[in-house]
């Protein structure tokens, strides 16, 4: 007679550990199964809620007082094709492997220490973005309904920190309920601005100010929006299908750019400024208060959501330390609003675009090394199916991080087209051409950490909260 199972006392009282973590751990240091992806529809509404924001429509305006129309239509489908590709080839290997930018390189291009570095380097360029858009939020909102400007930063800060530490399943409810009545609430102050104007003769006018080149035009574009492209797996991971991956991502640019963007354009030939927020915005009280916390909440829980993966994955690697993610998400986001709040987040602007330019190659690395080289990836596709991570990663890739600084100097002191894009192309073309000719060599092999194993392969009736 067999004896009854016993139950595991261990793995229970695993269980209730987590039960009593607060928030969702959202898979940050395992792939997203194959059961909890999510639909079309939803993540659509994800995708489309990083299309618009006050500062996209000010983008718009600025490239407008220098262009024609028709040159800055050129200029945002310069822009928006190269991001296009960008996002896809690292989104789309995000998708594929269901993990984030931080845990992707450990086994594609950089291993498991240089992991940690671009962990680090994600993270604070992240947060730091965070407590910016914060800043502009309570200074919005000072202007439109007075009040002290910390006051707004502390009720954004702290509300977009609950929000996200909940994870990608509370955003996305979010998303479906943000996105309609922001482009709604947009769509209404606009179209009052220009109900007494000819589109026409806007479409048609030429540039009031001093003329924009087509390069510093794109470059404002393509560059401010990299650092989003390459952290895309944060968010891709949890689609379902590469088709899914380009539609989506697609439909992102072309609202963000063609639609926002353009009218961002018109809005600056009609009053000569790039000062067009106040249009936008035109509607004061309660309503206009609604507009910029719903386009400041829906760009910037993604700072803070990619930057939370980037410091588990850096104390899990440097620290042998398991964090759970919804914590350091309360961590991250009290620092950021504190900072924000406290003003100093303004010094710190001309750091973090020094960062918009030391980021860029980590995705040329990974499209480079993912797509074309295929050499340290293999173990991920060998792991793929049955939904775990490889047991081992490489320690050390001591020549990507040769490449990385290489196309960072490129991308800092080389004077010709976009930064960004140069520093990117850079660290692809080299780390393509090492690597097949095998001069990118491993160093080292590290092994899964205790908490990663059990944290890759997940008991049934543990999903984490906020993953499903």
């Amino acid at each position: 007679m067999t004896a009854p199972a016993q139950p595991d006392l261990q793995a229970s009282g695993q269980a209730k550990t987590e039960n009593k973590q607060l928030g969702s751990d959202d898979y940050s240091l395992s792939r997203v199964p194959a059961d909890k992806r999510l639909g079309f529809w939803t993540m659509l509404l994800q995708w489309l809620a990083q299309s618009g924001s006050i500062s996209q429509f000010t983008l718009g305006a600025s490239i407008g007082v220098g262009m024609t129309f028709k040159g800055a239509f050129l200029a945002f489908t310069l822009g928006a094709v190269v991001l296009e590709i960008v996002i896809f080839v690292i989104g789309l290997a995000g998708m594929r492997e269901g993990l984030a930018t931080p845990l992707l390189t450990r086994w594609v291009g950089f291993g498991r220490n240089g992991s940690a570095i671009v962990s680090f380097v994600l993270a604070v360029s992240l947060v730091g973005w965070f407590g910016v858009q914060n800043s502009i939020f309570g200074d919005s909102v000072s202007e439109l309904v007075g009040g002290p400007s910390w006051v707004w930063c502390v009720v954004a800060g702290l509300a977009i920190t609950g929000l996200v530490i909940f994870g990608f399943r509370y955003m996305a409810h979010f998303a479906k309920i943000v996105t309609p009545l922001f482009f709604a609430m947009v769509a209404w102050s606009v179209t009052s601005s220009l109900m007494d104007h000819s589109v026409s003769d806007l479409i048609h006018s030429p540039a009031p100010g001093d003329a924009m080149p087509l390069s510093v035009a794109a470059t404002a574009i393509a560059g401010g929006f990299m650092t989003g492209a390459i952290v895309s797996p944060e968010m891709t991971r949890y689609n379902k299908k590469s088709s899914h991956v380009f539609v989506q991502s697609a439909s992102s640019m072309i609202l963000s750019e063609y639609i926002v963007g353009m009218t961002g354009v018109l809005l600056g030939h009609l009053v000569k400024s790039d000062a067009v927020s106040h249009i936008v915005l035109s509607t004061s009280g309660v309503f206009g208060v609604l507009v910029v916390l719903m386009s400041t909440a829906k760009i910037n829980d993604w700072n803070l959501y990619g930057s939370s993966l980037g410091v588990v994955n850096f104390f899990q690697v440097v620290f042998r330390k398991r964090l759970h993610r919804g914590v350091v998400t309360i961590a991250l986001g009290l620092a950021g609003t504190l900072l924000s709040a406290i003003g100093m987040m303004d010094h710190f602007t001309d750091f973090l675009s020094l960062l918009g330019v030391t980021i860029p190659p980590v995705g040329g690395i990974i499209v480079a090394e993912y797509w074309v080289v295929r050499r340290m990836c293999k173990p991920l596709a060998e792991t793929r199916a049955s939904g775990e991570l490889p047991r081992t990663a490489p320690t050390w890739v001591p020549m990507s991080l040769v490449i990385w600084a290489a196309a960072f100097c490129v991308g800092e002191f080389y004077d010709g087209g976009i930064p960004a894009l140069n520093s990117l192309i850079t660290a692809f073309v080299l780390y393509s051409v090492l690597g097949l000719l095998g001069w990118v060599r491993t160093y080292g092999t590290s092994t899964l950490d205790e908490g990663e194993q059990q944290d890759a392969s997940p008991a049934p009736g543990n999903t984490p909260v906020g993953a499903a």
